[in-house]
């Protein structure tokens, strides 16, 4: 199987000779951490069994949340800390996509237009849910924010999932929503449009995009998702998760990467064939900004408003449910923690040496 790292083993140092001083630094550490990921480059231990005197190397994680190898772990333990939230409601799926026409701004500016985009589409859904048309209340609500579709292409978007209902604004009520309807998603659109214009005035950015992204409709869509775990299921691995995994990518041949992906609207896999060189930028410009987050809170579920959440579950009758600190991993430094056997023999190992980092592999 091929994985990314190899491609950009193979590829990466003619790509950056292409764009010499134009890549982004963050897009450098990323290109390197996912070469070094789980090599000699990193370090790791040796661990030995004394019986068939047995070795296996193990090598560190690069821990780059850009890495194919290294957040499936981080993924599971997120999706465990959101069901924490979730209130015994209906949920609305709540997608805002930022129009082609603003792509290469953020391209240029990625930190600067992805934060505009959280601000001006939550400041728009939270207005139209205080509207007594609709919800006339505070919703609890999750943003992520997405920056590709499955054949790599630039594609920034932000999935909300928000409570059906919210708390009335002195709080000792709880306000449904419709069964299948959260807002009016063009009233939303106008409003979403509006707010991100503004924010662009005052950032300075205004003149830097062509003026008829003011006269489109900007796409956002709303349906109804049930009891939200499923949602949340379904976007957990796409905030640790790269923007394509190792078991996508079928060969590297002749200088040209293949990968499969999966069309969203007939769901039947597709192949796709890219030079390796516009297959690595496709990969890079998914690349975040460093520190920048990418799953915020609104609503009742804002981080400096949590205590509206219990309110929230005494109005609904649910149970108290202790919210509970996320953990971080940790490298492993020891056999017996882990179980670890001589896949020869089936005896434990014991950890014999740790490696340096760059140290020499296995002979």
């Amino acid at each position: 199987m091929v994985e990314l790292a190899e491609i950009l083993r193979r590829h990466g140092a003619e790509y950056c000779a292409r764009y010499q001083n134009r890549l982004p630094f963050r897009q450098l550490r990323a290109m390197r951490d996912i070469q070094d990921c789980r090599t000699p480059a990193l370090g790791g231990q040796v661990y030995s069994c004394a019986p068939c005197g047995e070795e296996r190397y193990t090598y560190h994680s690069c821990k780059n949340r850009h890495c194919p190898k290294c957040q499936s772990e981080n993924a599971a333990r997120w999706l465990e800390r959101q069901k924490k939230l979730l209130l015994p409601v209906p949920y609305f799926l709540v997608s805002a996509t930022l129009p082609s026409e603003l792509r290469p701004l953020a391209g240029k500016l990625p930190k600067t237009i992805y934060r505009l985009l959280f601000q001006a589409a939550s400041a728009a859904l939270l207005k139209l849910a205080r509207d007594p048309k609709f919800l006339g209340g505070r919703p609890g609500v999750i943003g992520i924010l997405h920056t590709w579709k499955r054949d790599l292409l630039f594609h920034p978007h932000i999935h909300f999932l928000v409570t059906g209902g919210g708390m009335s604004p002195d709080g000792k009520t709880w306000r449904w929503a419709a069964k299948e309807y959260l807002v009016n998603v063009v009233a939303l659109s106008i409003i979403f449009r509006a707010k991100f214009r503004d924010a662009l005035k005052k950032a300075g950015l205004f003149d830097q995009v062509p003026p008829r992204v003011w006269n489109k409709r900007w796409v956002v869509h709303a349906k109804a998702v049930g009891n939200g775990e499923a949602t949340l299921k379904y976007l957990a691995p796409y905030i640790f998760r790269t923007a394509i995994s190792n078991n996508r990518i079928e060969k590297l041949e002749d200088g040209a990467v293949t990968f499969r992906y999966q069309e969203n609207k007939t769901k039947q896999w597709q192949r796709c064939t890219l030079k390796a060189g516009e297959f690595i930028r496709r990969f890079l410009q998914h690349v975040l900004p460093k520190r920048f987050i990418k799953v915020r809170y609104y609503g009742l579920l804002s981080p400096r408003k949590r205590q509206l959440l219990d309110r929230a579950r005494s109005l609904l009758g649910a149970r108290d449910v202790k919210r509970i600190k996320g953990s971080t991993g940790s490298e492993v430094t020891n056999s017996r923690q882990f179980g670890c056997r001589c896949q020869k023999c089936g005896k434990p190992m014991i950890l014999a040496r740790v490696l340096l980092r760059n140290a020499r592999a296995p002979p």
